[in-house]
């Protein structure tokens, strides 16, 4: 295998920590980003990306930037997620057809938002998908155009829970649960409901041994769970923010949903947030057997670890 890799979105969460950990592994690792400098700038240290100036809204750009590679990680969203509904899916079509000319597996970190939260209590790679919301809609189109390009081009969709970990700025754990200067935690959830969890590294770990298995074993549209942290009870996260801070008292609040469905229809901030609302109100859990099945065992960080390096990554 031609271990080189391009990766879209690279200055993101998902994004950077698959980068990290291919590069850690010895691959060549290509992103594609608007502004160099910039992204290597921040990058921090340790090996970097070979940068290539270009964008993923234009298809030329995915195309050559692709020529060579074993895999594209489509891992990026329109800038400032302005214009979202328009441009996500040409954005996919152009690493589709990157993938296709080139011959490289697609990658597409996945999310939940595909499935009816209040009838979908476990996810398996054969649940019906019956989106409540717009960005699920077009989440279930997204994995449609991929599975319709196979066999022509192969594809992993890897879904998994909320992200949290270093890099994994724009999120409910760095936004609520965990946000600076920790005076209090805000808790989008309700005791009793559990919920899903993704530590980025562990989530770019599993995407790396996906790649490095042995010619046919992953199907040609290849779906999988990812199981993550299950917080059974929507307590766990919370504690053990508390824990890694030693401040067993810290005060928690309740994120107040009312205000986002009084002002989602203004649209912006309020209208997304109100969205997912139900990913909170009911458990919605992954089945992550075929994964196992593939790989021995899923990467899983202590989560006390887990949460502690989140905690410790600079802002």
């Amino acid at each position: 295998m031609t271990k080189t890799i391009l990766i879209l979105g690279a200055t993101g969460g998902i994004g950077g920590a698959v980068a990290r950990t291919m590069l850690a592994r010895g691959w060549a690792v290509r992103a594609l980003v608007r502004d160099t400098g910039r992204a290597a700038a921040k990058w921090g240290e340790g090996a970097a990306p070979q940068w290539l100036a270009g964008d993923a809204l234009r298809a030329d750009d995915v195309m050559a930037a692709a020529q060579g590679t074993a895999a594209l990680l489509h891992g990026v969203n329109p800038p400032g997620y302005r214009n979202w509904e328009t441009l996500v899916l040409p954005m996919l079509d152009a690493s589709l057809a990157a993938a296709r000319r080139h011959g490289a597996r697609l990658l597409l970190p996945g999310t939940i938002y595909n499935y009816d939260a209040a009838a979908t209590p476990v996810i398996d790679a054969a649940t019906p998908q019956h989106p409540r919301g717009r960005k699920g809609a077009i989440r279930v189109e997204m994995e449609r155009r991929l599975a319709a390009a196979a066999p022509d081009v192969s594809s992993v969709v890897l879904r998994a829970g909320d992200f949290f970990g270093p890099g994994a700025a724009q999120s409910w754990f760095s936004q609520a649960l965990a946000k600076p200067p920790y005076r209090v935690i805000t808790q989008p959830g309700r005791t009793g409901i559990g919920h899903a969890w993704a530590y980025l590294p562990d989530l770019a770990e599993t995407f790396a041994r996906l790649l490095e298995l042995p010619e046919g074993k992953l199907a040609a549209a290849e779906r999988l769970q990812f199981g993550g942290f299950w917080d059974h009870d929507g307590r766990q996260m919370a504690q053990q923010v508390r824990a890694a801070l030693a401040q067993p008292d810290l005060a928690e609040r309740a994120f107040p949903w009312w205000l986002m469905r009084m002002a989602a229809p203004l649209g912006g901030f309020p209208r997304e947030v109100a969205e997912v609302a139900q990913f909170w109100r009911h458990p919605v859990r992954l089945d992550n057997a075929r994964l196992v099945a593939l790989l021995g065992k899923e990467p899983a960080t202590p989560i006390a670890q887990a949460i502690g390096a989140s905690l410790s990554a600079p802002a």
